[in-house]
């Protein structure tokens, strides 16, 4: 290859090449080889006249004044923003496909409007008829929406400019077309997220870009875009239940451990402030229940786990996990087969979280255990009381924690705070871990994988079976 003659240069990983290629050597994608400038281009710009300097100003003279958080009256949305829309910010919300992302863009954009403040709707996949027969059903003030069917980014930017909107929502930036770069490609969404950064400072403009995921459940596009943008929220859910989660992944202006929960309705997503009620209102002691104690950012949340065994003659079994980490559930099967006597390697383990909720926090390790084991068992755990019985009003049994590979509970933040909303629900026996701030009262303490299966009655019932 001749000294200065262009060469290739990958837009997700940024390896260049002598040749195109359909495949990036370096990281393996796909059509993501573009012909990078030449050398004498460089050398051209090392030789050409520098800017003038900037003057660094000490952070005690920066001033911390600025316009304060644009509500948009949907609670749970705003708790997870961490308070609200930060004016000039860049916020990215995917999904799947007919997870609700355009349904709480709509409503938050109506509320907005609804409170004084400029909005528009710019709709890259459906026309305004479409998008209105959407808006009908989210209220008056929905219809009052500014909104504009258009995929050209020069379009849209000139848009934003004239307007000057408050908030305005691009559904979705897959759809932007950005030069001669085909629409969705790495280039057109990297390249168009960049422009929209730009005008959303310069303009002091809240944009909310509407995002694809693909097949594995991330983010559609280079994994560049989600370090472009202020805040990543992510819809989660299955579009056959009703309950819907938004869930922080990156928030440059609040925290990213806070989850809203919502549930799908005719009129659009209602928020859903008593979560715990509605996960385990049908909770009872059963074989292979438990209710876990779960933090969802600062609040916390009941969800029940069920677990079911069943011999099988494949091998390997199934280890099938909705809602939870799939390799937990592989950790949590060894220290039960290595530390609590249950070995399982001739039966399929399924485990769920009720009501299509995820929890990935490691204190649902010990839940999981006792949901195996009641289900290995046959028989529900011991609630220490006459609800043993699964009558009317009976409770079955809370628990948290994380369970070590040495077979040793560990501690997990919050345990008061966990303990009060089982409390609240009536659930009477709460089995955690040792609590680093001292024991609240009514939690009742277990500090191996062994003496959990025994004070819940597990190990116990499994022996008197086998």
């Amino acid at each position: 290859m001749a000294k200065g003659s262009a060469g290739y240069a990958c837009t997700d990983c940024g390896k260049t090449a002598l040749a195109w290629t359909g495949q990036c050597p370096a990281c393996g994608a796909w059509n993501t080889l573009e012909a990078a400038a030449t050398a004498a281009t460089a050398s051209g710009r090392k030789g050409a006249s520098r800017a003038a300097a900037g003057k660094p100003v000490p952070l005690r003279e920066v001033s911390t004044e600025s316009a304060g958080r644009i509500r948009t009256g949907i609670g749970e949305f705003d708790r997870v923003l961490g308070g609200g829309l930060v004016p000039g910010s860049l916020v990215l919300l995917g999904g799947s496909p007919g997870i609700g992302k355009s349904t709480i863009a709509g409503m938050a954009l109506a509320n907005v409007g609804a409170a004084g403040a400029g909005t528009l709707y710019v709709s890259g996949e459906e026309s305004p008829a479409q998008v209105r027969s959407r808006a009908e059903r989210l209220g008056e003030a929905a219809l009052d929406v500014p909104v504009m069917a258009e995929s050209s980014l020069d379009v849209v930017l000139a848009t934003v400019e004239a307007e000057r909107p408050a908030v305005c929502v691009i559904d979705s930036v897959q759809t932007l077309a950005v030069g001669d770069a085909a629409p969705g490609s790495v280039a057109a969404v990297k390249q168009g997220t960049g422009a929209l950064l730009d005008a959303a400072k310069r303009l002091d403009v809240t944009m909310i870009l509407v995002g694809h995921v693909t097949k594995q459940g991330s983010l559609a596009g280079p994994r560049a875009l989600e370090h472009l943008v202020d805040c990543v929220l992510h819809f989660e859910g299955e579009r056959e239940r009703t309950f819907r989660t938004v869930r922080a992944l990156k928030n440059r202006f609040g925290a990213t451990s806070e989850v809203g929960v919502f549930e799908m309705r005719e009129g659009g997503l209602v928020e859903v402030a008593d979560a715990s009620a509605r996960f385990v209102g049908e909770a009872h002691p059963a074989a292979g229940s438990v209710v876990l104690c779960a933090m969802e950012g600062t609040r916390p949340l009941l969800v029940e786990v069920q677990a079911l065994v069943a011999p099988t003659e494949v091998v390997p079994p199934r280890r099938t996990a909705t809602g939870v980490d799939r390799n937990r559930l592989a950790l949590v099967l060894a220290v039960l087969a290595r530390h609590g006597g249950i070995n399982l390697s001739g039966a399929d383990v399924f485990v769920n979280v009720a009501g299509g909720v995820r929890v990935d926090e490691p204190g649902a390790d010990l839940a999981i255990a006792l949901a195996v084991a009641s289900a290995n068992s046959g028989t529900a755990l011991d609630t220490g009381g006459t609800a043993q019985s699964g009558g009317a009003g009976a409770k079955p049994i809370a628990c948290f924690g994380e369970v070590g590979l040495t077979g040793e509970l560990r501690y997990v933040a919050h345990a008061d705070r966990r303990l009060a909303e089982a409390k609240k629900f009536g659930l009477d026996r709460v089995l955690a871990p040792t609590p680093a701030e001292g024991r609240p009262r009514g939690l009742e303490t277990v500090d191996t994988i062994a003496a959990a299966l025994r004070a819940a009655g597990a190990k116990r019932r499994l022996r008197s079976a086998a």
